[in-house]
């Protein structure tokens, strides 16, 4: 399923739903979510930044600079990229020029942060540093014989490997994940539609797990199959990691642990069913936040859903340095992201 046709899926669960108020089942302030030693407090106050001045429409995606900073990337072209303090203070904003704005990955490129913007409209990677300067741009991949034209081709996430190779997922576009050079040149592709294992379906995020460092991954979001998939570095499938129920979005890395919003449930679709998930590195569930803790039968966990209606449909998780953990929405009433503070 590409963007237009879960939009479309939608719009008639949600066509009520554009009227509510801005937060909707608004957490207290004593609301505790989680699970285990991974709970936490939320706080759906937390950006103060003026929404008629710098307003939003879906937050798609969030990282932590070296500086300490909250970057956050929307598609409105009043202002793609707001930074923030982690108080929820705006620093600055910048951006005009990306309507399609979805996947946002950091990479510090020789003691220099880099930012990696996906845009769907555009259909392109755009390489910028952190005040907006565009160091490089990659189209669409050419040198792949499936795509006949650059609309076919829309690129969701990034991850960079400590080499500067880039590997983009092509998650509302044909499912490739694509390797890059640090320079922009083509190195191979894999992944894509099919009926094995290591195909993809909804490939929406990706990631570099070296919390092995013997044997660094990749971690790819096939949020259809509700799994998250991993291959090694050139491309060579893994395993899958089954998580029954949920629409996964990007896998984040940071510690011990793996973080991911959850976007909606099977059960809930387009039902504002969403939650945010986190597994150890065993890739097991360890707590979810807003959602059930799922009992497991040997390797499979049993069907997560939403318990508490506190997300709409939650799109990324940054971690901080202080281990707060901040939520971006799409298509969630415009509303700033949530900060959920650990106990």
């Amino acid at each position: 399923m590409n963007r237009k046709q879960f939009i479309q899926q939608s719009s008639i669960a949600a066509a009520g739903m554009f009227c509510a108020p801005a937060i909707i089942g608004a957490a207290k302030p004593e609301t505790i979510l989680g699970h285990n030693n991974k709970r936490y407090r939320i706080n759906t106050q937390w950006s103060k930044a003026n929404a008629m001045q710098y307003p939003v429409k879906d937050c798609h995606e969030m990282v932590q600079d070296k500086n300490g900073r909250i970057i956050l990337l929307t598609n409105e072209t009043r202002n793609n990229v707001m930074i923030y303090d982690k108080s929820g203070k705006l620093i600055s904003s910048w951006g005009h020029e990306y309507p399609g704005a979805h996947g946002l990955t950091l990479f510090n490129e020789n003691g220099d942060d880099v930012l990696f913007i996906c845009d769907n409209d555009l259909h392109q990677v755009i390489k910028t540093t952190t005040d907006g300067k565009v160091l490089m741009k990659l189209d669409y991949p050419k040198e792949i014989n499936a795509y006949a034209k650059a609309e076919e081709y829309i690129p969701t996430e990034t991850a960079i490997a400590s080499n500067g190779d880039i590997y983009v997922a092509d998650g509302y576009g044909k499912d490739f994940i694509i390797q890059y050079d640090h320079k922009g040149n083509y190195i191979r592709h894999f992944g894509g539609r099919g009926t094995g294992d290591e195909f993809l379906l909804n490939a929406h995020g990706i990631c570099i797990d070296d919390r092995d460092k013997n044997n660094p991954c990749l971690v790819v979001s096939s949020r259809q199959h509700n799994a998250f998939k991993r291959y090694t570095l050139d491309g060579r499938y893994i395993n899958t990691i089954s998580l029954p129920g949920a629409w996964v979005c990007r896998p984040v890395i940071k510690g011990d642990y793996l973080y991911a919003a959850v976007l909606q449930t099977n059960a809930r679709q387009g039902e504002q069913s969403g939650f945010v998930l986190i597994l150890d590195k065993d890739y097991k569930v360890v707590s979810n936040l807003a959602g059930n803790l799922p009992a497991y039968n040997k390797e499979m966990p049993q069907e997560m859903y939403q318990t508490i209606k506190v997300f709409r449909y939650p799109h990324d998780v940054c971690v901080d340095d202080e281990e707060n953990v901040y939520v971006a929405q799409w298509n969630s009433g415009q509303v700033y992201p949530y900060k959920l503070s650990p106990l």
